[in-house]
């Protein structure tokens, strides 16, 4: 690969990294609950379900799904009911105070998700994401050289993608982490939870819209 085209490239995984998305809100909504360290776990499964999408897009599988549309709504559906269920979950998180004055007073315990199940729900929101094997299909042939051996040059753009999801998404996580001294009562709490399961019911209904593209 040539310095200039991953050069171009490099650049593109950080305008597509910042960009809001499922990915952010999720990093974003853990980094609050559980803090930058826990969420580190939720990045890592964002970024293996990541790879997935990229070898998937890479290997000539996504524009397969894609000329299917029983296959892409199969995923698209998968992916929205997905996210709506998240948004559900995090709205219903318990939160407990533990003060023994009035109702929201006092330090507040909430529920946290094992780090497999923090893991699992990352990887599984970039896998289920149709927009992100849509865009996955339509950026990567620029930036791949058909004379060249496929597999090394795959590797090389999961590593720089995945690298710059990590930072962002630790950026994210982080800036989430800092707001945790805003929200140290069990009412605050409960409203961040039911802002971000908003949010995240909000992008899962989006993504019913999402169409898919046509030769």
């Amino acid at each position: 690969m040539r310095w200039e085209v991953w050069l171009a490239y490099f650049a593109a995984c950080w305008v597509i990294a910042v960009s809001p998305g499922s990915g952010a809100v999720l990093s974003m909504s853990h980094g609050l609950s559980y803090g930058l360290r826990r969420t580190s776990t939720t990045i890592f499964g964002l970024q293996t379900g990541l790879v997935i999408v990229l070898l998937i897009a890479g290997g000539g599988l996504g524009a397969l799904l894609l000329a299917s549309e029983q296959a892409f709504m199969v995923v698209k559906t998968v992916g929205a009911l997905y996210l709506i269920y998240l948004g559900v979950q995090q709205w219903r998180t318990r939160v407990e105070s533990g003060g023994d004055g009035a109702a929201g007073a006092g330090p507040v315990r909430v529920s946290v998700m094992s780090a497999r199940r923090r893991f699992a729900t990352g990887l599984l929101t970039n896998v289920t994401n149709p927009k992100g094997i849509i865009f996955m299909v339509a950026v990567l042939p620029q930036f791949i050289d058909p004379n060249h051996p496929l597999a090394p040059q795959l590797v090389i753009l999961a590593l720089t993608m995945c690298c710059v999801d990590l930072i962002v998404m630790h950026g994210y996580a982080l800036l989430a982490s800092r707001m945790q001294g805003l929200f140290r009562n069990a009412r605050a709490v409960r409203w961040q939870n039911r802002v971000f399961g908003s949010v995240l019911m909000a992008v899962g209904a989006a993504l019913f819209f999402v169409r898919r593209q046509h030769a």
